[in-house]
């Protein structure tokens, strides 16, 4: 039996995408929302528009531009190069604090709409060491906004435990490999579908979709 109405947290990109997917399957009523926090590719938010309109999920976009005034990183600044991380320092991609304003934007506007659960594509498994994808992290936030609005949301992560090969996987069994292989944007550099091939964000997606199609390809022999 389908639960009530959730929120996705959607950015039109691989993760986030296979969330909303997953969410349909869960939920009797789904709506997206989206943040405009001065990304460097504005089609970010296009492409998540048109995904959530051909789904015909309701679509909400929150300016959250004070990230980009206090942080500087490699997805709002074109003076940064995007590079993974070296000696231990996370990659030049990391938004300080944003799961953290992003969730709590999305419980606020949830709460506006009567919807008690929450769905985020953050991944423990395959990630950059960004602090606010890991488990504990949701889990104490969970705690948080249940306490400073007095309400009970549940935040869920589909993802969580999933290597980008078992997100792909995840995607055929929801039966939308296609769909989000073509039209999710996932690269840095702001290319959709499979991107540039050259970004550690493409880079990621392509081992895990090699990795897949070859096991696939090994049970169907």
């Amino acid at each position: 039996m389908k639960q009530d109405k959730a929120v996705v947290v959607f950015s039109g990109g691989q993760d986030s995408t296979t969330c909303l997917f997953w969410a349909l399957k869960q939920f009797k009523e789904v709506a997206t929302v989206t943040f405009d926090y001065g990304q460097r590719h504005r089609q970010e938010i296009e492409c998540a528009r048109e995904i959530a309109d051909e789904l015909g999920v309701s679509f909400h976009v929150l300016d959250m531009g004070l990230i980009n005034q206090l942080s500087a990183n490699a997805l709002t600044r074109s003076d940064i190069e995007v590079k993974a991380g070296e000696s231990g320092e996370l990659p030049s991609t990391f938004v300080e604090g944003r799961n953290l304003l992003f969730l709590s934007f999305a419980a606020i506007y949830a709460k506006q709409i009567g919807a008690k659960h929450l769905i985020t594509g953050v991944c423990e498994t395959d990630f950059s060491g960004y602090p606010d994808c890991r488990d504990i992290f949701i889990k104490s936030l969970n705690v948080t906004l249940n306490l400073a609005m007095d309400d009970q949301f549940v935040i869920h992560t589909p993802l969580m435990w999933l290597n980008k090969e078992q997100t792909w996987e995840l995607a055929d069994e929801l039966g939308k490999l296609p769909f989000i292989r073509e039209k999710t944007l996932t690269c840095y550099h702001g290319v959709r579908g499979d991107g540039c091939g050259e970004c550690p964000s493409c880079e990621l997606r392509q081992k895990g979709l090699d990795a897949y199609l070859a096991k696939k390809a090994g049970e169907i022999q």
